[in-house]
């Protein structure tokens, strides 16, 4: 779940792998993708995520080879939260937002194209 808000992006560093990515987790059994993520991205983050404006919307797949032989598939969808990270024990407690430029500059490689897509565009007046 790529979480937004006017701070920017959340990014969390994942425990076991040592990298900044998004919220995210698995889907259990009878829950669909989106619900899944909305889920995950509530439980490792401690924030009140919801839909954009735009409402439910999958803005990002990524397909990558995994441990012991399957391969992985990150449904990157998009949510909107505001407030300070606080994810609850046994959850990475390294959680916060980025502004967009330095979350491009230390995300995982699979993560950069989707957060270069969804960076805000500068405005001029």
């Amino acid at each position: 779940m790529l979480v937004t808000g006017r701070r920017g992006v959340v990014l969390h560093r994942h425990k076991r792998l040592g990298l900044w990515l998004q919220p995210g987790g698995h889907i259990d059994a009878g829950e669909e993708p989106a619900a899944a993520a909305l889920r995950e991205a509530r439980e490792e983050t401690g924030l009140q995520c919801g839909w954009t404006p735009r409402g439910r919307e999958l803005v990002h797949v990524d397909v990558h080879p995994a441990a012991h032989g399957h391969t992985h598939l990150d449904l990157r969808y998009l949510a909107a939260a505001e407030g300070k990270p606080a994810p609850p024990a046994g959850e990475s407690q390294v959680v916060r937002w980025f502004a967009w430029e330095e979350a491009i500059a230390i995300a995982d490689q699979g993560l950069v194209g989707a957060l270069r897509k969804l960076r805000p565009k500068a405005t001029f007046s």
